[in-house]
């Protein structure tokens, strides 16, 4: 299939619609409203449901019905707007159901700004509504990875029943590249056994609820559920890692910079390599083993914490060091990233 350029929001909703969704109900917020207005005109040619809700909680529980139903559905959001969806993504949690998420991410905290951001980390890998819960996350880099991890997600969700986030950002969805979109599927809304359907009188009805009420062993359930993902769903791109003495751990647009940071770096000497997970949730630890020879890692954010920081440290123990370099208000420049790395690398070796 020929190559197309296109918005990395329009080519993420058009990857839903080849991955065979066919329910989408959201509620319009900057820097994501173009997947909205995208899907008002292309769900219709294709022959699905196009709702725009009056709120962000009414867009989540629509796509619960949908899901229920078993339907693929799908809705958008970013920063206040995906806070409203938490409890919605709790439920579908709870209930065992198939749905994508995606968060568009903008600057943080409270309503925040429109510009690009990455203060979500925290909320989208922990579990944002209550209860004990865990998603899939994945964090595209690309336009054309929006689109491969857009139909990744749908399978994901049906394969755990389970709800899936991708973790977009203002500067993903807003760029254009060039992208290749697969022929579409059709997905068959009745072929599972566990979804609403209607049922003749005399026949016992179906339905879905939370799993906490009925499954015989709940926990149980849940927890190998959890550690089947964490073994089997570990994504991630690792480069110059094997020899380098400092790491850079990077996802979503900020990767792209740290691809930039590690070529310039080892053109003047420096070992950097370049850990970019793919999987926010599970987080790929399995990539760290890679790393034999760092004595530091840094992970660069558009955040003003460091919210990836824990999760480093979570994988490699007290191995070595690991520290944070980013900011919520610009993009991290090449020059910066390097020096900031050097700065860090030689600090670590002056106190080993």
């Amino acid at each position: 299939m020929a190559k197309v350029l296109m918005k990395g929001n329009d080519a993420l909703a058009e990857a839903a619609l080849a991955a065979g969704c066919r329910f989408y109900s959201g509620y319009p917020i900057t820097p994501q409203t173009e997947i909205l207005e995208y899907l008002s005109w292309r769900m219709d040619e294709v022959g699905g449901e196009f709702i725009q809700a009056e709120s962000e909680l009414a867009g989540i529980n629509m796509v619960h019905g949908a899901a229920a139903a078993g339907a693929r559905a799908f809705t958008t959001s970013s920063g206040p707007g995906f806070s409203l969806k938490q409890e919605g993504i709790s439920y579908l949690a709870a209930a065992d159901l198939p749905a994508v998420v995606v968060d568009v991410m903008r600057i943080g905290t409270g309503l925040g700004d429109i510009s690009l951001g990455q203060g979500d980390y925290w909320q989208l890998t922990r579990g944002g509504g209550h209860g004990d819960y865990r998603t899939l996350v994945l964090a595209p880099a690309s336009v054309q990875e929006s689109v491969d991890l857009m139909i990744a997600s749908f399978d994901l969700a049906e394969k755990y029943l389970h709800p899936v986030l991708i973790a977009s950002d203002a500067a993903i969805g807003q760029m254009i590249e060039a992208v290749e979109i697969p022929e579409a599927v059709e997905h068959d809304i009745d072929q599972f056994e566990w979804s609403i359907k209607g049922c003749k009188a005399g026949t016992e009805p179906r339905k879905v609820q939370n799993i906490y009420y009925h499954h015989p062993d709940y926990e149980g359930f849940l927890t190998n559920k959890y550690a089947e993902m964490e073994a089997n769903e570990q994504r991630y791109e690792a480069f110059e890692v094997e020899d380098a003495e400092i790491v850079l751990v990077a996802y979503g647009i900020s990767s792209r910079i740290c691809r930039e940071v590690v070529d310039v770096g080892r053109a003047q000497g420096v070992k950097i390599g370049l850990i970019r997970p793919i999987t926010l949730w599970p987080f790929p630890i399995k990539a760290f083993e890679l790393a034999k020879s760092a004595k530091a890692f840094l992970t660069i954010e558009m955040s003003i914490l460091g919210q990836m920081v824990d999760d480093v440290r979570l994988a490699i123990g007290d191995a070595c060091p690991v520290d944070h370099y980013g900011s919520i208000f610009e993009i991290p420049e090449t020059d910066g990233v390097l020096q900031a790395a050097i700065a860090f690398l030689n600090k670590v070796k002056g106190e080993v």
